[in-house]
C-alpha cells in the first residue's frame, strides 16, 4: 500500500474532524500538538536517555565556506532515538500534521501547495534560506 498524497491526507482529515471544527479549537489543538512533540523529545533526553544533549556556543568563523558549514556545525545531539521514543515522537508528529491539515482545511489552503511553495523557496534561495 502506497502512502497517501498530501491532498488525500487533507481530505481524510476533513472527513474525520468533527469535534474541533472551530478555528480557535484547531489553533489551540495545533499548539498543543507542537508542545507534545517538544515533550516527546524532552522525555527522550531526560527520562529515557537514548538521546543526550551537549550544547555549547557554535563557533562559526567568518571565513568558513557555506558548503562546509554543515560539517562544522553541530546538532548538540548524541545518540539516537530508541524504538519506543521514536514511536512516541512519530505519533505526536502525526497529531501535529493532522491539526496542521485541519487548519489548512478551515482556511482553504492546500497543504500540498504549501509544501511545494516551501520546496521551491528552498531550491531558489538555497543557502540564503537559512533559518
Amino acid at each position: 500500500m502506497s502512502a497517501p498524497s498530501l491532498e488525500q491526507f487533507q481530505q481524510q482529515v476533513s472527513e474525520l474532524l468533527l469535534r474541533h471544527r472551530s478555528l480557535l479549537d484547531v489553533l489551540s489543538k495545533y499548539g498543543q500538538a507542537g508542545a507534545s512533540v517538544n515533550r516527546a523529545v524532552t522525555k527522550a533526553v531526560t527520562e529515557c536517555g537514548c538521546v543526550e544533549l551537549h550544547a555549547r556556543k557554535q563557533d562559526f568563523p567568518e571565513e568558513l565556506a557555506w558548503k562546509d558549514a554543515r560539517t562544522q556545525l553541530e546538532s548538540h545531539m548524541h545518540g539516537g532515538l530508541c524504538e519506543h521514543c521514536k514511536d512516541v515522537l512519530k505519533s505526536e508528529l502525526g497529531k501535529q500534521l493532522f491539526y496542521m491539515s485541519a487548519l489548512c482545511n478551515l482556511l482553504e489552503v492546500q497543504l500540498e501547495e504549501v509544501v511545494d511553495a516551501e520546496s521551491q523557496k528552498c531550491s531558489t534561495l538555497g543557502l540564503f534560506n537559512l533559518t
